[in-house]
């Protein structure tokens, strides 16, 4: 049977029985559908299952318009995008109108008189669910006129009259009417302009210049904010916070297990490093317990929040570094304790120091790792198992380890650590030399933290003795 066509004007969609709804019933409808087949509402969201999800379909099911407060890096901004999924695939629009008109009901001037002129016969046209969506940065300089609209000298200059409607150019809001619309950052648009958002929010019009017009805007307003711009760059004032329905708070993840999902699911992709370069999880959890420390240190500031980005991007360092060894060497590669030093430069611009002297922040993201692998150390083993190779060193043995050194020859050094060896297995079973040399950096720089072996540095590289 051949496949009907869309309709094409405005009596074609009364004949077909379409029903046009608000964005927020429609948001709703799509939302019920999905709860009760048992679809994922968010995929690619970790950690906020038992929390922030919940929260979001309250609010959606109860119709109110949202606030996502929460500090940078806690994907705010993915959630409210995700929101686009519950829109319909497409809906019918007044063909070629500004504000994406209703057809049985349109608001703007235009499109009324061209209702007027055309009745049944005006065209539509079919607005994908992309095009619904809408979103601004707040920053200082934005206008009225940005946001809500402003007269166009433009359609002046053509021979309208100041008085005639048709001279406005609409803002972002009005073009994004029967959609959803987020402000990121609201606390950062200045007071003057959030006023300006009174009406839209509870009445739902607007008020452009002088223009005694009526445009009930059918909107679904999302926005975000970091909890320290109520007190620091700006604020939400009172009334504008009143008008939102719900304000749901984000967080950081919970644990490390929920924190390495986001850095796999995240971190850039290179197929020539896949190839080569692989990463035990003992040093997935390393990289991610740096950042979790950074969270809780009193040296970094915990008002702006330690970004999931860090762990993200120190994640990808350690995986050039591992990457780069294996282009020199020509051979598989996967991150050592050696290749640590290289997340210097992908954690200091993303941690806003508490007041500390110049210079100081180094030695504080340096004590963060060394903390990082002691913990991690931990929680594989205990530095007492080691007995028979702190021995081995007491007799004598030396070992040098750095991140320039070639994998073949730690597989050389695994006879000289003896029972050592198959402690190691405990969290690398590959036989592979790249994997074998990650394991014996990892126990050495384990021991040394837990004051078991000595470490001396020379020439880039680490000597531990007894």
């Amino acid at each position: 049977m051949p496949r009907k066509s869309k309709p094409k004007n405005v009596g074609d969609l009364r004949e077909s029985g379409y029903e046009v709804v608000s964005v927020k019933q429609e948001v709703r409808k799509n939302l019920i559908r999905k709860i009760e087949s048992g679809e994922d509402l968010f995929p690619g969201i970790i950690g906020f299952d038992d929390s922030v999800i919940p929260q979001m379909e309250n609010a959606i099911l109860a119709g109110q318009d949202i606030i996502l407060l929460g500090e940078r890096g806690q994907a705010k901004s993915r959630v409210i995008r995700q929101m686009v999924s519950l829109l319909d695939d497409e809906i019918p629009m007044m063909d070629g109108c500004e504000l994406n008109d209703n057809p049985y009901n349109p608001i703007c001037r235009g499109c009324k008189d061209k209702i007027a002129a055309e009745g049944d016969e005006a065209k539509i046209s079919w607005l994908p669910r992309e095009m619904r969506y809408a979103e601004k940065l707040a920053t200082p300089d934005i206008t009225v006129a940005d946001l809500i609209g402003e007269i166009d000298p433009i359609k002046v200059a053509e021979g309208r009259y100041l008085s005639d409607e048709l001279t406005i150019h609409y803002g972002l809001i009005p073009r994004t009417n029967r959609g959803i619309f987020c402000i990121n950052e609201l606390p950062d648009l200045s007071e003057r302009i959030q006023v300006s958002l009174f009406n839209i929010m509870e009445e739902r019009d607007v008020q452009i210049k002088g223009y005694r017009i009526m445009l009930p805007l059918d909107l679904f307003l999302v926005c975000s904010a970091n909890p320290e711009d109520y007190t620091n760059r700006g604020r939400i004032i009172t009334p504008l916070k009143d008008r939102y329905g719900a304000q749901i708070r984000t967080h950081y993840p919970r644990n490390t297990t929920e924190e390495m999902g986001i850095v796999e699911q995240e971190y850039t992709r290179f197929d020539d490093t896949s190839d080569r370069v692989t990463v035990p999880n003992y040093m997935k959890e390393l990289v991610v317990e740096v950042t979790a420390l950074a969270r809780r240190s009193p040296d970094v500031n915990q008002r702006s929040g330690v970004s999931l980005r860090v762990s993200i991007a120190n994640y990808e360092t350690v995986l050039s570094s591992a990457f780069k060894r294996s282009l020199r060497h020509k051979e598989k590669a996967s991150p050592r304790i050696s290749d640590l030093p290289a997340i210097m430069a992908s954690t200091l611009g993303k941690l806003e120091m508490e007041s500390v002297e110049e210079g100081r922040e180094f030695k504080v993201v340096e004590e963060l790792t060394k903390k990082a692998v002691l913990n991690t150390f931990g929680r594989h083993f205990k530095p007492r198992e080691f007995g028979d190779l702190v021995a081995k060193f007491e007799e004598g043995l030396k070992l040098e380890t750095g991140s320039d050194i070639p994998s073949s020859e730690y597989v050389k050094k695994l006879p000289q650590i003896g029972e050592a060896s198959k402690l190691i297995k405990r969290i690398e079973r590959s036989e592979e030399p790249a994997a074998i040399a990650s394991a014996i950096e990892f126990v050495l720089e384990g021991l040394h933290l837990n004051r078991r072996l000595n470490r001396d540095q020379s020439g880039g590289h680490m000597i531990y003795t007894a």
